[in-house]
C-alpha cells in the first residue's frame, strides 16, 4: 500500500507546523482586512481549459475526469480561476473585494522538492482597484507574513505589459510574444546558452534572436537602464505602470526587498500587468515561496463582457515550499503547556482539572497510558512541556494536586485553583 506519487499524508509535528504556518498567514490576511472564501475543487472542464484560463502548459498538467452524467470536469489547478468564476457568477458584489482562500489544488506535473501533485495554496486577491496601490499593499503583506515566519525574502517584480512592449521594440512578432516571455522567465535556471537553444526553435529572425540574447546577457538591468537602452519605451502604458509602482515601493522603503526584474513574466497566460515572485533572500532554497500578479481581463471575459475589466491582482503563498524551509524549526511547532497524569483511580479528577485549564486557554495534554511515571516525565521534558500535574488517590482525597515545574525542577502540593493561578501567571 502506498500513496499516489506526489501526494502525502501529514500528521503529528509536521501537521502541527503546517497548521501553525496557515494560522500565521491567516492572521496577516485578516490584519489586512481580507475576508475568507472557499471555492469549488471540481469545475467544468470548459472553464479550466478556456483561453482565458491558465494556458497550454497548465492544461497539460490538469487532472480531467467524467462524472456519471458524462459531464467533462477537472480538478482545480489553482485558486484563481475558481475565484474568477465566483465573481463572474455574482455581478452584484460590491467592489472592491479583498479575499483570501487556503485549499488544495492538483497538478499532474513533475515531482521535486517543494513541488507536489496535490498541494496547498494560500491566496489573497483584490478586485476593483485599478492602480498600483493594490500591488504595493500585497508586497507589504508578503513581507510581513514572511517576517512572522522568520524567513527573509526578496520579492522580485516586473510588468508583463512592459515586457511585451520591450520585446515588440526588438521585433518579436505577436504570435511568439508569450513563448519568448516564458523562455526569458527561465534565465536563472537555463542560463544564456539555454535561452539561445530555446530561441533557435521559435523561427525568429537572426536579428531578433541577437537582440534578445544581448538583452539576456546583462543581469543587472534597472528600469531606467532598459528605457535608456531601448528608445520609445518610456511613455508606453506598461512603462507608466512600472514607474508608478516603483515610486510607491521607494516611498515605502521597500526597494531593497522588492527589486525590479525585467526577465520575470510568470508562466500563466492570464497576467496583464504587474507580476511578482517571492524567493528566499538567503539563497538556501531555490524554488519560489510565492508568486502572483495582475489579471484584469479574466472575469469580464468569463461573463462575455470583453468591454468591461474587473481590475484584479492576487498573490499565492507556496505552502509546500514554506514547509520545506521550516520543517526543522521545532520552535514554530506549538506544544502543550501542561501534562496531566492520573495515578491510580483518579481519571475523573484528571479530566476535571484538564477541563478547567482548557477553559482558561491553557493547551493541556492528558496521559492515560498507565506507563511508568519516569517515562512520562522524560517524554514531557523532551517535548518542552513546562508543567506536569500529578493526581494520586491521596491528593484527590485531599482536594490537592502535585505540580511539577519541568524548567525549574521543582515540585509542590497545591489546590487545583493554586495550580491554575501559578500556570496562568508564568506562561
Amino acid at each position: 500500500m502506498q500513496n499516489v506519487k506526489g501526494t502525502y499524508d501529514f500528521w503529528g509535528q509536521e501537521q502541527a507546523l503546517r497548521h501553525n504556518i496557515q494560522a500565521t498567514l491567516q492572521d496577516v490576511f485578516e490584519l489586512y482586512d481580507f475576508e475568507g472564501t472557499n471555492t469549488t475543487i471540481l469545475n467544468e472542464l470548459e472553464l479550466l481549459t478556456s483561453k482565458y484560463a491558465g494556458g497550454d502548459e497548465i492544461i497539460k498538467e490538469m487532472y480531467q475526469l467524467t462524472d456519471q452524467g458524462k459531464r467533462q470536469l477537472g480538478l482545480r489547478y489553482d485558486l484563481t480561476i475558481p475565484f474568477a468564476k465566483l465573481i463572474a457568477m455574482n455581478p452584484g458584489f460590491s467592489l472592491p473585494i479583498k479575499r483570501y482562500e487556503m485549499g488544495k489544488v492538483f497538478r499532474d506535473g513533475p515531482v521535486k522538492r517543494g513541488r507536489l501533485r496535490e498541494f496547498q495554496q494560500c491566496d489573497v486577491d483584490v478586485v476593483g482597484i485599478q492602480g498600483p496601490e493594490a500591488e504595493a499593499e500585497l508586497m507589504q503583506l508578503a513581507i510581513e507574513a514572511f517576517r512572522r515566519l522568520e524567513i527573509p525574502v526578496t520579492v522580485k517584480w516586473n510588468n508583463r505589459r512592459f515586457l511585451g512592449e520591450l520585446l515588440e521594440s526588438m521585433g518579436v512578432p505577436s504570435q511568439e510574444m508569450l513563448s519568448v516571455m516564458l523562455t526569458l522567465d527561465k534565465i536563472e535556471k537555463i542560463g544564456p546558452t539555454g535561452i539561445q537553444e530555446e530561441l533557435n526553435t521559435k523561427g525568429l529572425s537572426k536579428q531578433v534572436t541577437d537582440a534578445i540574447l544581448e538583452f539576456a546577457a546583462k543581469k543587472d538591468w534597472t528600469f531606467v537602464d532598459v528605457c535608456s537602452k531601448y528608445e520609445g519605451l518610456e511613455e508606453r502604458p506598461g512603462a507608466v505602470e512600472v514607474r508608478a509602482l516603483q515610486a510607491l515601493i521607494q516611498s515605502l522603503g521597500l526597494s531593497q526587498a522588492c527589486p525590479f526584474d525585467p526577465f520575470l513574466s510568470r508562466g500563466l497566460s492570464f497576467y496583464t500587468g504587474t507580476v511578482y515572485e517571492i524567493f528566499d533572500a538567503s539563497l538556501s532554497y531555490g524554488s519560489s515561496l510565492g508568486a502572483g500578479g495582475r489579471y484584469d481581463a479574466i472575469i469580464g471575459q468569463l461573463i462575455g463582457r470583453n468591454d468591461i475589466d474587473y481590475p484584479t491582482v492576487g498573490l499565492s503563498f507556496g505552502m509546500e515550499s514554506i514547509m520545506e524551509m521550516l520543517k526543522n524549526r521545532a520552535n514554530l511547532v506549538p506544544v502543550a503547556s501542561v501534562l496531566v497524569i492520573p495515578i491510580g483511580d483518579t481519571a475523573p479528577e484528571a479530566l476535571g482539572i484538564a477541563a478547567d485549564l482548557r477553559a482558561n486557554g491553557v493547551r493541556t495534554r492528558t496521559d492515560f497510558s498507565k506507563r511508568k511515571l519516569k517515562k512520562s516525565l522524560a517524554s514531557a521534558s523532551s517535548q518542552g512541556i513546562r508543567y506536569v500535574i500529578l493526581i494520586g488517590e491521596d491528593e484527590a482525597r485531599a482536594g490537592k494536586v502535585r505540580l511539577k515545574d519541568m524548567n525549574e525542577m521543582t515540585e509542590s502540593v497545591v489546590t487545583a485553583e493554586e495550580a491554575l493561578y501559578c500556570i496562568e501567571h508564568s506562561l
